[in-house]
C-alpha cells in the first residue's frame, strides 16, 4: 500500500471512464427501479390530501430544484474537478467549517441509504429465488428479520470488494445491472399503457391527461410539499458521476455533462412509469390502486400481478420485475460506496480526517481504508438499527432527506458564492452560475425546514402496531437526521483538536473565483 505524500493529491486512476460509463454510474446510483417501488406509492399518498392522478406533475416538480443542483455541480467541477466535490467547494466558498459538514452530511447520507438498501436488497434476495423455483416458502424468507438482514450483509461486503477492485469494473458492472433495470422499467409501463390504450385495462384505468402533469391544483401544505419531499429521494444520487471526476477522461467537463444527462434521463424513466402505473392501476384506496396504503411499500409487488397475468409469460415478467429491484438496490449499494470513499479520500487528502484514508492500493488505484471503512461502518449501521428496531429502517428515509437536502443546497449557495467575483462578465454566468443554483439552494433550504418540522412530529412514523415511532419523545425520522448532524459536529471538534492545519485554512484555502 502507498500513501499521498502531497496534499490533496490523491492517486486515483485518471482516465478511466468516458461520459457514457460516467451517466451509467450516476442513474444506477439513484436506483431507478428499488426508488419507484418504494417511492411511488407515498408520492401518490401525498400528505394528508391525496396527490392521486397529479403524481406525475410532483415528479416533474421535484425535477426542478434537482436540475439546478446538477448546474451548480457542472459548474463547480468546470473550475475545480476534486472528488470531495461539495467538502471542497464549500470550504473553497464558506471556509473550512462549513467544508467539513458538507463532506460529513455526504458520507452520512450515504451510509445511512446503505442500511435501506442493504434491508432491500437482503429481503428481495429471498423473493427473486422463490419466484425463480416457483416455492412461496423461499419467498415467505424475505420477511424474516435474520435471514433478510444476514443476506443483506453479504451484499454488503459484495459490493464493496467489487468497488475496491476499481472503477472500472466497477462501472462495467453497472452497464449489465442498469441495462436489467431500464429495460424490465421500460417494459413494465409500456405493457400497462398498451393495456389502457387498447381497452384491456381494468375498471379502474383512465387514459392519461395533461392535467396529470399539473400539481398546482393541490394544497401545498398537505399534498404537494410532502410528495416533492418523496420525490427528492428518487432523483438522489446521480451525484456519483461527479464524485468520480478525477477517474474520467476529461475531468472539467464529462463528470459535469454526466450528472445534467443523468438527470434528464431519470425524468424521462420516472415519468413513463409513473403515468403507466397510474393510468393501468388507478389512484383508488383499495385493491391494486396506487392511493391504498398498503400497496404504498412495493407498487410492482402490488401492481405487477395483475398487469402481468398468471400465466407462464406472467410469472416470467414477475421475476425479471423482482430481478430489476433487486440488481437496482445491489447496484445502488455498490455506487454508494463509490461517493463515500472518495468523499473520505478528499477529506484526508486536505488532511481534514486522519492520513489513514488516503492508502490507495497500489494495483487497483482505490482507496483501501475509506472503501472498506465505509462498507465495515454502513454493515455495522445497518446490523445496529435492525437490532435496536426494524422499523427504525423507515425512519433512515426520511433522515436521508435531510441530509440530502443540506449538502445539495449547500453546493448551490457555493456555487453562487464562489463564483460571485464573475457572476455579471455575462449572461451565461448570470443564469449558470449565479441564479440557477442560488435558487436549486433555497429551494433544499425550504425542504429542510419544512421536512425537519415534520419529521419531529411524534405521530410521522407509527409501527405496525399503530405505536408512535418516537425517540426522545420527537419523531424519530426528525431525531435520526438531527444526530446524525450532531455527530458530524462533534467530530469536526475532535479533530481540530486533534489535527488543526485543515482548519486554519493551511491546506484548502477560501477564495473566490476570479477568471471568466
Amino acid at each position: 500500500m502507498s500513501t499521498t505524500d502531497l496534499t490533496g493529491q490523491k492517486g486515483l486512476k485518471t482516465g478511466a471512464l468516458g461520459l457514457v460509463s460516467s451517466v451509467v454510474v450516476g442513474m444506477a446510483s439513484t436506483a431507478p427501479a428499488y426508488s419507484l417501488a418504494a417511492a411511488l406509492g407515498f408520492i401518490v399518498l401525498g400528505g394528508e390530501t391525496l396527490v392521486g392522478f397529479q403524481a406525475p406533475g410532483i415528479i416533474l416538480l421535484a425535477f426542478v430544484p434537482m436540475f439546478f443542483i446538477s448546474v451548480a455541480y457542472k459548474e463547480l467541477n468546470r473550475v475545480e474537478p476534486d472528488c470531495g466535490t461539495v467538502f471542497t467547494w464549500a470550504a473553497r466558498a464558506f471556509g473550512t467549517r462549513t467544508g467539513w459538514m458538507g463532506g460529513w452530511a455526504l458520507i452520512a447520507a450515504d451510509i445511512i441509504v446503505m442500511a435501506n438498501l442493504a434491508q432491500i436488497a437482503g429481503s428481495y434476495s429471498f423473493t427473486f429465488v422463490g419466484e425463480v423455483f416457483n416455492n412461496p416458502e423461499i419467498g415467505a424468507i424475505s420477511g424474516d428479520v435474520f435471514w433478510s438482514t444476514f443476506a443483506g450483509l453479504i451484499w454488503i461486503f459484495l459490493m464493496t470488494w467489487i468497488a475496491y477492485r476499481g472503477v472500472e469494473i466497477s462501472a462495467k458492472l453497472q452497464y449489465w445491472l442498469l441495462a436489467i433495470e431500464v429495460i424490465i422499467l421500460i417494459a413494465f409501463a409500456s405493457v400497462a399503457l398498451f393495456r389502457v390504450f387498447s381497452g384491456n385495462g381494468i375498471a379502474e384505468s383512465s387514459i392519461p391527461e395533461l392535467s396529470w402533469f399539473n400539481p398546482f391544483t393541490l394544497p401545498f401544505e398537505t399534498a404537494i410539499a410532502p410528495a416533492v419531499l418523496t420525490a427528492l429521494f428518487i432523483y438522489w444520487g446521480w451525484d456519483t458521476a461527479v464524485a468520480i471526476n478525477e477517474e474520467t477522461s476529461n475531468p472539467e467537463k464529462t463528470p459535469g455533462n454526466a450528472a445534467v444527462i443523468s438527470t434528464l434521463l431519470l425524468v424521462v424513466t420516472y415519468l413513463l412509469v409513473t403515468v403507466g402505473a397510474i393510468a393501468f392501476a388507478g389512484v383508488g384506496e383499495t385493491g391494486i390502486g396506487l392511493g391504498n396504503p398498503d400497496n404504498a411499500g412495493d407498487i410492482f409487488a402490488a401492481v405487477g400481478p395483475t398487469l402481468f397475468g398468471d400465466s407462464i409469460l406472467g410469472h416470467i415478467m414477475m421475476l425479471l420485475l423482482a430481478a430489476s429491484i433487486l440488481t437496482s438496490a445491489a447496484a445502488s449499494t455498490q455506487t454508494t460506496i463509490l461517493p463515500t470513499a472518495r468523499g473520505a479520500l478528499s477529506m484526508a487528502a486536505y488532511k481534514a480526517l486522519p492520513s489513514h484514508f488516503t492508502k490507495m492500493h497500489p494495483k487497483f488505484l482505490t482507496p483501501t481504508w475509506a472503501t472498506w471503512g465505509m462498507g465495515i461502518i454502513s454493515a455495522a449501521f445497518y446490523l445496529i438499527f435492525t437490532l435496536v428496531s426494524p422499523d427504525l429502517l423507515v425512519a433512515l428515509i426520511g433522515a436521508l432527506g435531510l441530509l440530502i437536502a443540506v449538502y445539495y443546497g449547500l453546493t448551490g449557495f457555493a456555487a453562487t458564492w464562489f463564483f460571485r467575483k464573475t457572476l455579471f462578465m455575462s449572461t451565461r454566468n448570470f443564469f449558470m452560475r449565479g441564479l440557477i443554483p442560488f435558487l436549486g439552494g433555497t429551494t433544499m433550504a425550504i425542504v429542510f425546514v419544512y421536512g425537519l418540522q415534520q419529521f419531529l412530529l411524534p405521530d410521522w412514523l407509527v409501527d405496525a402496531n399503530g405505536n408512535n415511532v418516537t425517540i426522545f419523545g420527537a419523531g424519530a425520522v426528525g431525531v435520526v437526521g438531527l444526530m446524525s448532524i450532531a455527530v458530524g459536529a462533534f467530530l469536526m471538534i475532535w479533530w481540530n483538536v486533534v489535527n488543526s492545519e485543515y482548519f486554519k485554512g493551511k491546506t484548502l484555502e477560501k477564495r473566490a473565483h476570479t477568471a471568466d
